[in-house]
């Protein structure tokens, strides 16, 4: 077992059972949802939840949108082959709720839209508004078809489970809710789905302490090799991982996430206070440091249970990801009904970040793309949002069955998910903090930023960063018992030496750029666009004329539809009324709010 011995266990019918009844109970809370609202007229009682949900469902939501089962399998593995380094995300969780309640939260709630693009035409104009609706609906539907396939894959090779199966059967069901319930289920379901996620982590941590002989013990091996690297405070930014990479670019990359992406900004826009909402945020923070905390030490788990025989450089698995389905079959195994709470807490990550940004999806489109240019019904809007639920659902399965023919590309689908955030972040950084800004100024920072972070982004992949920078800490085989050599070990040792030779050849001919641009740290490429898009946007406002203001008067002329009183019209349209609007310019520094 955990001495070093190949695993050759399967999905028993318990297991099954268990993955079963996690899919029902999603299903359940949308069947639910449907029956409770079924007199529910108006898009916004379905995307929105009429406005009305309480902060402690949506601190879950929030919490598992973006916890998805990319963060259960990778995180412990990543501690595993890198050091638990990654525990200073937590202090750039912290920083990433303060910036997102203080600054971003109060201007989306206050001016009670659906969508946050929409605040782009409010600042800027329509185009700029299209603009960010675009990268948003591309980038999440590659990245939430590769959300359900990646994990998927590594589940099925090392516990048998059914792939195809697995991907059709939680995609479906997912959809289900989603185009049944509306944002009410996602939400409820999520917090179901939390519950599951820290169930199946705490299996893995309770047995793997059981077999170790206690916390000590994992502590201690973990010490011993290496694992508990938190003291690095190298400000190289050619460094995969250290404390100022992973708390600078980390706060980036959150508050590119909880600060303008519509999955998390529809969520606590959707509580019926801004004060709800603000406590949303902060109750989050504990979800998401629990969850962090547990994939950490499941990390260290791993590491002491396999410090002595690594399975991956044995060959005994074929990707780094299957480091955690593998612990879970070697130890849990003998356990009917654990491994299968360990895959349903992975599917459970899937199913909330599915869910999300299927929800998303359906509103940028009704909001964005739909209604400025036509005039149809608030019933006939909800049947459509219902729809294109279905439709994206759909989009998203689909998006899966292609990742699974892309191989080598799924990582550099991902970076190009990640590069994305920073410009849209610079972007409506400069609409809140930057009154001179102008629509100008926005596209071409916007682009400016995006091709910059997509340039250094790709680069990094084609060049990737010399193992002195990324540092990977070493993994031993020395104790394992079996002497067999199968076809995935002796494939392992052939792509070990062929990496050996390819790093040999490019450490001679490697240009300054390569060395430096394209060796720059991953946390840092949001940053970067985010940057590039601000300074490249207010010199281009500055050089084109100052800019105007004309989200916070007392009524809006929407392009789309002539003149709306937003104070008037919001009782009838989505319940509680939001005095976001003054007759003065939009002060961050000297707005209150009240709550």
């Amino acid at each position: 077992m955990s001495g070093g011995s190949p695993v050759t266990g399967s999905f028993a019918m318990g297991d099954y059972v268990v993955f079963a009844l996690m899919l029902v109970m999603s299903a359940a809370v949308g069947i639910y949802y449907a029956w409770v609202d079924r007199d529910q007229r108006s898009s916004a009682d379905f995307l929105m939840g009429g406005r009305r949900l309480t902060a402690l469902p949506v601190s879950l939501s929030l919490t598992a949108s973006f916890m998805s089962a990319i963060t259960v399998l990778s995180n412990p593995a990543e501690v595993y082959r890198y050091g638990a380094s990654i525990g200073f995300f937590a202090i750039s969780y912290v920083l990433t709720m303060i910036v997102t309640s203080e600054i971003f939260l109060p201007v989306f709630y206050r001016l009670a839209i659906t969508s946050t693009y929409e605040y782009l035409e409010l600042r800027f104009n329509r185009a700029t508004r299209l603009l960010g609706t675009m990268l948003f609906i591309v980038q999440t539907i590659l990245y939430t078809g590769i959300v359900i396939y990646a994990p998927a894959l590594a589940l099925n090779q090392v516990t048998g489970m059914d792939l195809w199966g697995a991907l059709i059967s939680t995609g479906v069901v997912c959809t289900f809710y989603c185009t049944l319930g509306g944002l009410k289920a996602v939400v409820w379901t999520d917090v179901f789905q939390v519950g599951v996620m820290l169930a199946g982590f705490l299996a893995v941590i309770i047995r793997s302490v059981v077999l170790q002989g206690g916390v000590i013990a994992i502590i201690s091996d973990s010490q011993q090799g290496g694992r508990l690297n938190f003291w690095d405070f190298d400000i190289n930014p050619l460094r995969r991982h250290t404390f100022w990479t992973i708390t600078i670019g980390g706060t980036f990359i959150w508050i590119s996430i909880y600060g303008i992406n519509q999955a998390q900004v529809q969520r606590y826009i959707s509580c019926k206070s801004i004060g709800q909402a603000r406590l949303s945020l902060y109750i989050n923070l504990l979800g998401l440091c629990s969850i962090l905390l547990c994939s950490v030490f499941a990390g260290l788990c791993l590491y002491s249970v396999y410090k002595s025989c690594d399975p991956w450089t044995a060959g005994l698995i074929s990707a780094p990801d299957q480091l955690m389905p593998y612990l879970v079959m070697d130890i849990l195994g003998n356990y009917p009904g654990l491994p299968g709470l360990f895959v349903s807490a992975a599917y459970s990550g899937s199913l909330s970040t599915v869910s999300s940004s299927i929800n998303a999806l359906a509103a940028v489109t009704v909001e964005d793309l739909i209604k400025p240019y036509t005039q149809i019904s608030d019933r006939s809007l909800s049947r459509i949002s219902k729809g294109l639920s279905l439709l994206y659902g759909m989009l998203c399965i689909g998006m899966a069955g292609l990742a699974s023919v892309m191989g080598g590309i799924l990582q550099a689908v991902i970076s190009i998910f990640g590069v994305i955030g920073g410009p849209l972040l610079g972007l409506f950084t400069l609409g809140i903090l930057c009154p001179f800004a102008n629509s100008k100024g926005a596209l071409v920072g916007v682009m400016s930023g995006l091709i910059v972070s997509l340039w250094v982004g790709i680069g990094a992949h084609i060049y990737p960063a010399p193992p002195e920078m990324r540092r990977p800490l070493s993994l031993i085989t020395a104790g394992c018992n079996f002497t067999t050599v199968n076809w995935t070990s002796t494939m392992s040792v052939c792509c070990l030496v062929i990496d050996v030779i390819v790093h040999i050849s490019f450490s001679t001919t490697r240009s300054v750029l390569e060395d430096n641009w394209y060796s720059l740290s991953y946390m840092y490429f949001s940053p970067i666009g985010t940057i590039i898009t601000v300074t490249v946007g207010l010199i281009v406002s500055l050089l084109s004329g100052k800019g105007h203001i004309c989200c916070c008067k007392r009524y809006i002329v929407l392009r789309r539809t002539g003149e709306l009183d937003l104070t008037k019209d919001r009782q009838q349209k989505v319940g509680n009324t939001n005095h976001a609007f003054c007759d003065v310019e939009l002060d961050s520094t000297k707005t209150t709010i009240p709550s």
